[in-house]
């Protein structure tokens, strides 16, 4: 994108997403500590995965990823055709991008320990590079109408395949239950390596089709933006638009439970609302109304997200935190200290980000 038709509210946003991965889920949950009570407690709580079903805040943080890395390809897509690229090179840098993130997924799985026997190969990234793709393939291809259906389709012939056709080797398992799955029972059978979950993988190979949508639904609220403008207009069609999904998803939920580890349809609908709706927001107060200073905390972390997600991984920033910082935690009442850990952890993140920003060293795939 150029630098009017930016979206800056992206790469706020982005950065809000990964905030939590690195280390604002410490910090928030700090705060029942710090003050004991319903209120914080119920913050804390939302900073954990649901063991099964349900949901809660922590659950969206993969998906809006998703749908944020859906949002750019309308405005990425509009830029290489108006610059005469040819729709084979344009495949291409898709499937290159896809191959990228599931390589980077796999060196996170730690592929480079070479030990494929028990190494896990489904992972965050992976299913993001693929789902995506998928879509944007299917954005390529097909108008808006178009579009609809399939999204709508993948998600009814996904509840209607795990619905009918439940693990045959747990006799008695729910279709929906951990043991009984389609899903689990697909990567037993075919994944090599270990699962997550022993018996499941939360991104395993049948749970990807629903993650499509999740990329479609970004790809939709980018067309929106990029076909109606920055105006307040925009932002209140996209706010309605995910207070509508978002209510699908409750809905279908009764039947088909909100499951992020299965990726049920009704968690689509339901974080694919919430993201829109959230994306509004973001779209609203900094591409509509200028409103953009507040946002360099987070743009600074939303443009070399996947470079944190990734350094978390391979340098130990818990360590350099704790020595850095243990001794000045160590003087703060103990009420205060997980909140102190926490903040040590996430500026040392941030700093990091800082130098590479400072320096516009950027990982961009």
């Amino acid at each position: 994108m150029d630098p009017k038709s930016r979206l800056r509210s992206l790469d706020a946003l982005r950065g809000f997403d990964m905030f939590f991965i690195m280390g604002g889920q410490m910090i928030v949950a700090s705060l029942a500590v710090l003050w004991p009570g319903s209120f914080t407690g119920a913050l804390a709580g939302q900073m954990e995965h649901v063991e099964w079903d349900g949901f809660r805040f922590y659950d969206m943080i993969f998906p809006l990823f998703l749908f944020i890395a859906g949002v750019s390809f309308p405005f990425s897509l509009a830029k290489n055709r108006a610059g005469g690229k040819h729709t084979t090179r344009i495949y291409l840098s898709i499937f290159r991008r896809a191959l990228i993130l599931v390589a980077l997924g796999l060196i996170y799985n730690r592929f480079l320990d070479f030990d494929f026997s028990t190494m896990r190969y489904p992972s965050v990234l992976g299913r993001i590079g693929i789902a995506w793709a998928l879509a944007a393939v299917i954005y390529l291809n097909t108008g808006y109408r178009a579009r609809v259906a399939i999204a709508a389709t993948i998600l009814l012939f996904y509840w209607g395949l795990l619905a009918l056709f439940p693990a045959p080797d747990m006799p008695g398992a729910g279709p929906f239950t951990l043991e009984g799955n389609l899903v689990g029972y697909v990567d037993r059978n075919v994944l090599p390596g270990a699962l997550y979950l022993g018996i499941f993988d939360p991104e395993g190979i049948l749970s990807t089709m629903p993650a499509i949508v999740t990329g479609m639904l970004g790809m939709f609220a980018g067309d929106t933006v990029r076909r109606m403008g920055k105006t307040a207009g925009t932002a209140m069609k996209l706010l309605l638009a995910g207070a509508l999904l978002a209510g699908i998803g409750l809905l279908w939920g009764i039947w088909f439970p909100i499951n992020k580890s299965l990726w049920t349809s009704s968690f689509v609908c339901l974080a694919g609302g919430l993201s829109m709706a959230l994306f509004a927001l973001f779209f609203l107060v900094i591409d509509v109304m200028g409103w953009k200073r507040w946002t360099f905390f987070f743009t600074v972390i939303g443009l070399n997200s996947i470079t944190i997600y990734m350094a978390q991984r391979i340098i130990n920033f818990s360590y350099t935190a704790g020595f850095l910082g243990n001794g000045i935690v160590g003087l703060l009442p103990e009420n205060m200290r997980p909140l102190g850990h926490g903040l040590f952890y996430t500026g040392l993140c941030w700093l990091f980000l800082l130098v590479l920003y400072r320096r516009k060293i950027f990982l961009k795939i």
